[in-house]
């Protein structure tokens, strides 16, 4: 079986859940309840990462069943964040189906932030883990918008890999380390167990992040250059450039906003093997933590493999040099 299988396997119980947890807003609601409904109708996830707390449960007690609420707490979160992503760089209008920009944003606080707390109120969660879920969302929130907030008032000038890898773990570790955690949590797991399945949620962001970064790339859509990102292959590149092809690199990265040429160029710099060396080196060295936290960890051997087969999917070396062209940017020595 592998994470995809065991979506398709739950998928009625999620949809059902997520119905129980929309028909927590009341019969009063009736409108707040059809946007957020049509919000999530017209977003699909390519990689259905909401099974990852049913994984989890599913390694600390062989069933993944009783962390279906948690899968809808990651679908509602990621639906949110997603739309928000889409509202900052311009493209929310064609996010959210026949919603306007209004009743999307609305839509997004409610399904974002308080149907996660009613979900962990399901009948299906102990009365006495429910307290301790809800404190997750709140936790998740606050670190993804620091992590956010980071990404956005990022100093290009001033960029490293480690100041990059601190927004990741915001942008991506968050989430994905708010549903292990709780996950481990309502499997009624230990402080010290709970904190181990946190630190891989986060490892597996920022694999994740830097997945997302690759196909950012191999896609064409270029949106971190034309939205002036500073990704983690940016940062290795100013670390690789010779004094003054840092100052290019810069240039290029403020043209790109406007400038296809400029975007292309920049391309090419990112592409040079010798950035994208130390960027593979780095990606394994974040795959190798994964999984040496996995087998920390142990647990049921199935849903533990799942956690395994994950990791790589997120952890591949997609990029591959090109040519260099005239014009890019020296290398130090």
């Amino acid at each position: 079986m592998s994470y995809v299988d065991l979506h398709r396997e739950m998928s009625s119980d999620i949809r059902a859940e997520r119905e129980a947890v929309l028909g927590l807003l009341g019969a009063s609601a009736g409108s707040v309840r059809a946007v957020v409904a049509e919000l999530l109708e017209n977003r699909t996830f390519t990689y259905p990462l909401g099974v990852l707390p049913l994984i989890v449960h599913g390694v600390e007690t062989g069933a993944p069943g009783p962390a279906v609420p948690l899968a809808v707490v990651s679908d509602l979160w990621w639906t949110a964040a997603c739309y928000l992503d889409d509202l900052a760089d311009g493209q929310a209008a064609s996010a959210a189906g026949g919603l306007d920009e209004s009743e999307a944003l609305l839509a997004t606080v409610i399904g974002g932030t308080m149907l996660p707390l009613l979900a962990v109120q399901s009948p299906r969660i102990p009365e006495a883990a429910r307290g301790p879920l809800s404190a997750e969302v709140v936790r998740c929130w606050i670190n993804a918008s620091e992590g956010q907030l980071r990404d956005l008032r990022a100093d290009v000038g001033a960029a490293t890999r480690e100041a990059v890898i601190a927004a990741y773990l915001g942008k991506s570790g968050a989430p994905f380390s708010m549903v292990t955690a709780m996950a481990a949590e309502l499997a009624g797991r230990t402080d010290e167990r709970v904190e181990l399945w946190r630190e891989f949620g986060n490892a597996f962001g920022i694999l994740w992040q830097l997945f997302n970064d690759q196909h950012d790339i191999l896609t064409g859509r270029n949106e971190d250059l034309a939205n002036g990102t500073v990704t983690y292959l940016l940062a290795c590149a100013l670390d690789n450039a010779a004094p003054d092809g840092a100052d290019e690199v810069l240039r290029l990265h403020a043209d790109a906003r406007h400038s296809p040429e400029a975007r292309a160029a920049l391309t090419a710099v990112l592409l040079a093997p010798d950035v994208l060396r130390p960027y593979e080196e780095d990606l394994i060295r974040f795959r190798d933590g994964a999984h040496g936290l996995l087998d920390k960890l142990g647990g049921d051997t199935a849903h533990l493999a799942l956690l395994h087969d994950l990791v790589d999917l997120a952890s591949p070396m997609l990029l591959r040099p090109e040519e260099r062209v005239a014009g890019t940017v020296p290398a130090r020595d």
